[in-house]
């Protein structure tokens, strides 16, 4: 008999952006268990976490157990002692032949365990293992942690309750409704839990919440922005949205500044008018079903014009107050971090950067002017709005176009999704800032750990990749690493990660393309290209084996090593043997300098023939050290696109 199971872990309000990995965490947990079922469902909302599963069987299987005993050499009291201690007579036992001799064994039937009472014992300890970045006790110190305090606890198998208990909330078959809508307690079975919840005003599915968000709002022009909706999903358990509106004299403020007070501090939806311009109106999404006499939305629109009203005094007195220019020397007072001194030491290096980056003079006001915004009140108040502010200062207050957009940008790419710098002044500024915090971080011993990075130099690294490759900026990396062993491995993974994870190559692609070097990241980009696009060919796959094969016999002879031939001997031209070791020289010659698309189909045909008919270990220690340096010289020859020996192939 198969039977559905539910478990639902009810606590205070989770945070929105713990809950996925958490879900997927706790789904990890229960494979492990290895009990069998077929499906498995999860579901979450700010209150609960939700696993449910299919088909698990009421009892797990019986089994044999197979217990060594005495060998049969043994005395007749040993043997007798063995059966005695397992319950059972010297006559139960059977002889076997082992790998360690004759022995007895006893054969015993273990009887399968109800699935409920693995359940019962496995079920605390796997609630406690959901892995989130913080925990609390809620019961005292050295109580169980949690993210936050355990209310109630549903578990079913079946229609049976499955027992167990945590910190004093014993398992039951009852769930809470929404905490305004709903009823606290709501008794509920396998088959209509969901419904039940529908009742009392939770809506369990995320994607139904997602959906319901989204059709709600078609026929208002909001401002796309994925993110922010992700968060209102798991912030929410019946989510309604409402539209209000703003003075739109709060429109003589910078867009950006607007949309960020509405986005990060209110959690509300920018909307646009018919051109595509910011219009005075937002969408808050509510934790209700509706908002009749328009309470919610009025208490929205009091709370935005607070928000609003702050962020315009502060973009007017920092305005009066003095110039981005005259707030350099307050950088003196902001510390960057304690061992790599303040932001005034970190422009300066920057400025420095900027200039062995290649940088013009535009670039060089751009990196002494990027950081002054730290000392502003509206970045103080908004700090999402760093960099931003800076470059919507500096255009206010007359900095040429390219200096005032280089501000703007240098924080991007914030992520893999985002835009690098619009032009190449804010690319040398963003480069240079992100390489100076990794090189300082590095050189202090700041390097990240497993999960732990909290300079965010994984997202720099990437960044700097990211503009390097897209930007087209031809620059070298790994002298710009300055030598740093453990910096370069670090980029190292970053790089590789950038061409398999977001550009989507192969991975022995880019190990074979990155062994012919990756200093300069754009050539490292075409390259790859070049490699993609020769993979199509029937020739390329058995020409990268032969060149596989090539690496290997070279290794093997240990050619270039000591009292061998240095690799840049020249082929003695009276040792090759007429036939197809003079053909694979003669066609060698004929592609010398070609780009390998041009030679491909004909150097795979004279290799095939070369290792057919040519024995490379000759007798002859002359002979045979000519046509290891005919081979070394073919494979250095295509070796500056690729190490083609790196090409996974299925010969």
């Amino acid at each position: 008999m198969s039977l559905p199971f539910l478990l639902e872990i009810g606590t205070e309000e989770i945070p929105d952006w713990m809950i996925p990995n958490a879900l997927e965490n706790l789904r990890l947990l229960f494979e492990k268990l290895e009990i069998p079922h077929e499906s498995v469902t999860m579901d979450a909302t700010p209150r609960r976490l939700v696993l449910r599963a299919e088909a698990l069987p009421e009892r797990q299987p019986d089994r044999e157990e197979r217990i060594l005993g005495p060998a049969k050499s043994a005395p007749a009291q040993a043997v007798a002692g063995f059966a005695r201690k397992h319950g059972v007579t010297p006559g139960d036992l059977i002889v076997e032949n082992t790998p360690k001799g004759v022995y007895y064994v006893l054969v015993k039937k273990v009887r399968g365990r109800r699935t409920t009472e693995i359940l019962s014992d496995a079920l605390p300890g796997l609630i406690l293992q959901i892995y989130f970045p913080k925990t609390m006790y809620w019961t005292g110190k050295n109580g169980p942690r949690f993210i936050r305090p355990v209310r109630w606890l549903l578990a079913l198998l079946g229609e049976d309750i499955v027992p167990f208990e945590i910190a004093g909330v014993r398992s039951c078959n009852l769930t809470a409704g929404h905490r305004r809508l709903g009823a606290r307690e709501v008794a509920v079975t396998t088959a209509d839990y969901e419904r039940r919840l529908h009742d009392h005003f939770v809506i369990l599915s995320a994607q139904e919440r997602r959906t319901k968000i989204s059709n709600e709002l078609v026929g208002i022009r909001v401002k796309p922005d994925p993110a922010l909706l992700e968060t209102l999903v798991y912030l929410t358990e019946y989510p309604t949205p409402i539209t209000g509106r703003f003075d739109p004299q709060f429109l003589a403020l910078p867009e950006e500044v607007l949309v960020t007070v509405m986005r990060h501090h209110q959690k509300y939806f920018s909307v646009e008018d018919a051109e595509g311009k910011l219009a005075p109106q937002f969408v808050a999404v509510m934790n209700i079903d509706s908002d009749p006499e328009g309470f919610v939305r009025r208490g929205n629109e009091r709370v935005l014009r607070a928000r609003f009203n702050d962020a315009r005094f502060f973009w007017e007195t920092d305005q009066k107050k003095k110039k981005l220019a005259a707030r350099l020397p307050d950088l003196g007072h902001v510390t960057f971090q304690a061992k790599l001194g303040t932001y005034l030491e970190k422009t300066q290096r920057n400025m420095a950067l900027v200039k062995e980056l290649g940088g013009d003079a535009h670039a060089a006001r751009a990196a002494e002017l990027c950081k002054c915004d730290l000392t502003t009140e509206l970045v103080k108040e908004f700090t999402e709005l760093q960099g931003v502010v800076g470059g919507l200062y500096a255009r206010a207050q007359g900095e040429p176009e390219p200096v005032w957009q280089a501000i703007y940008d240098h924080y991007k790419p914030e992520s893999m999704e985002d835009a690098i710098p619009r032009h190449r002044v804010g690319r040398i500024v963003a480069l240079a800032d992100k390489l100076d915090t990794l090189r300082g971080c590095f050189r202090v011993g700041l390097i990240p750990t497993g999960s732990r990075d909290p300079f965010a130099l994984r997202r720099a690294a990437q960044g700097v990749v990211k503009i390097l490759v897209e930007g087209k900026l031809e620059l070298p990396l790994l002298q710009l690493l300055q030598g740093d062993t453990q910096l370069i491995a670090f980029f190292e993974e970053r790089v590789k990660f950038y061409f398999k994870d977001v550009r989507g190559f192969k991975y022995d692609e880019v190990n074979a393309a990155m062994a012919a070097g990756w200093n300069d990241l754009v050539d490292l980009d075409a390259r790859l290209e070049r490699i993609q696009n020769l993979r199509s060919s029937a020739d390329f796959e058995p020409l990268a084996a032969s060149f596989k094969r090539i690496r290997n016999i070279l290794e093997q002879a240990g050619f270039g090593s000591e009292g061998q031939a240095a690799p840049s001997a020249e082929i003695d031209l009276s040792l090759l043997e007429p036939g197809p070791e003079q053909d694979l020289y003669a066609e060698y010659k004929r592609i010398q300098g070609q780009p390998i698309e041009n030679a491909i189909t004909r150097l795979r045909p004279k290799v095939d023939l070369f290792f057919d008919k040519i024995l490379v270990n000759a007798p002859d220690p002359r002979v045979r050290q000519n046509r290891l340096t005919l081979l070394n010289t073919l494979l250095a020859e295509f070796s500056t696109i690729a190490d083609f020996s790196e090409i996974v192939t299925n010969s």
